[in-house]
């Protein structure tokens, strides 16, 4: 379990260029070769973790849990199915916020910009990393937890529009129109395009 240790307004953030230029040093902890983990400890916060390739799909959540390179969760377990699945060769775990909480409710009320910035920054990279982005829309119903998500979400499709990235879900939509989380699909559910800009209409 991960219980936010305080705001992160409170504590020093590293930046995610600085957080990505240690994680492409070598690691006693965990192949650099196989995974991408962003900062490459573990911390109240985390930018990227996945593993590298040649066609990654970027898969967004809402925020991360206690995951670690070659100690996944369910979660990631899922998304590493579902990707190879559908034909990449890695998977990018993303969240729309960067706070570890294995509780949704346990994330902070109010949305540190700091930390917001530098997300965002890293999924800009993240978007680099292919000519055509393809993004799994994969947060469930936990977007409505706290108010500053959605425009979260906005600004990291504005940044994906720049990108000419692709957006899919998998399996139902809720009633509301919110993505499935990637819990509990079919080990060969297959990815479909989300309309992202007509789903945040919607708040």
């Amino acid at each position: 379990m991960h219980i936010p240790s305080g705001a992160t307004t409170e504590m020093e953030l590293v930046t995610f260029r600085e957080a990505l230029e240690a994680a492409n040093t070598p690691s006693p902890d965990y192949d650099i070769q196989k995974w991408l983990y962003v900062p490459n400890f573990y911390s109240e916060y985390r930018y990227i973790l996945g593993t590298r390739g040649e066609k990654p799909l970027i898969c967004i959540g809402i925020n991360p849990s206690t995951a670690q390179p070659d100690n996944l969760d369910n979660t990631l377990k899922s998304v590493e199915r579902i990707a190879l699945g559908n034909g990449f060769d890695s998977f990018l775990m993303f969240n729309v916020y960067a706070q570890r909480a294995t509780d949704p409710d346990a994330m902070e009320k109010t949305c540190n910009p700091l930390l917001h910035r530098e997300n965002l920054e890293a999924f800009r990279y993240v978007l680099s990393l292919s000519k055509e982005p393809a993004i799994w829309a994969a947060w469930g119903t936990i977007i409505e937890k706290r108010p500053y998500l959605p425009q979260c979400l906005q600004d990291m499709v504005e940044a994906g529009q720049a990108q000419n990235a692709s957006w899919y879900c998998a399996g139902a939509v809720s009633k509301k129109g919110h993505p499935h989380h990637p819990l509990y699909l079919r080990k060969d559910e297959k990815l479909r395009p989300f309309d992202v800009t007509a789903y945040l209409d919607t708040f």
